[in-house]
């Protein structure tokens, strides 16, 4: 009867014992799981912090670099009667996923008036309607240029005021250019001339 009662006893300790090894092992199974996600988000987070803002472009979009740049503008653009020499070292621009273009470049404006070069430091280009800091902008040539009072105006190339906008300073920018295109964060692109910058959108 006791020997009966014992065994009895023993196999319930038993079966208690697999329970617990089984839920231990379930436990162990799925805290291996959930330490494998969080390793592959946190890599993945990483990964997209890495790569430099002017990479970012938007979805099928590409950010122009130097050399496309020397493929697609000319030595020479013309803009209020005359020629001025593009220094395509300063440039930039956006080939957008439907295959239009965004193209800008600093030109030489030495050989125009004061006025005139206060407000045309850059050729612009765009092949479709855009909007700058909101404003909308139609297809064309342009001449652009960061005036003071923290603004950028739009020229036509007669040199007609198109439109001014207010600009925006990154403090935070590692390395300023005169000129430079990259993607924003928050969407569409930002054309920066030093710290200062203004931004662009389809």
């Amino acid at each position: 009867m006791t020997a009966g009662a014992g065994v009895t006893t023993s196999g319930i300790y038993s079966g208690t014992n697999e329970q617990e090894k089984g839920k231990f092992m379930r436990s162990r199974t799925i805290l291996k799981l959930a330490t494998a996600t969080m390793a592959t988000a946190l890599m993945m987070a990483a990964a997209i912090i890495a790569v430099p803002a002017g990479l970012k472009a938007q979805a099928g979009d590409t950010v122009l670099k130097q050399a496309d740049m020397e493929k697609l503008m000319p030595d020479k653009v013309f803009y209020k009667g005359q020629s001025a020499t593009t220094q395509l070292r300063n440039s930039g621009g956006v080939k957008f996923a439907d295959g239009s273009y965004l193209l800008t470049t600093m030109v030489d404006t030495s050989g125009y008036s004061t006025g005139i070069a206060a407000k045309y430091q850059a050729y612009f280009i765009t092949e479709e309607p855009i909007k700058v800091a909101g404003q909308k902008l139609a297809a064309g040539i342009y001449g652009i240029g960061f005036i003071d009072g923290d603004k950028l105006v739009v020229t036509d190339v007669g040199a007609h005021a198109v439109l001014t906008v207010s600009t925006s300073t990154d403090a935070g920018l590692a390395r300023p250019r005169p000129l430079q295109v990259v993607a924003d964060a928050a969407g569409g692109y930002r054309i920066y001339a030093g710290r200062r910058y203004v931004r662009v959108s389809r």
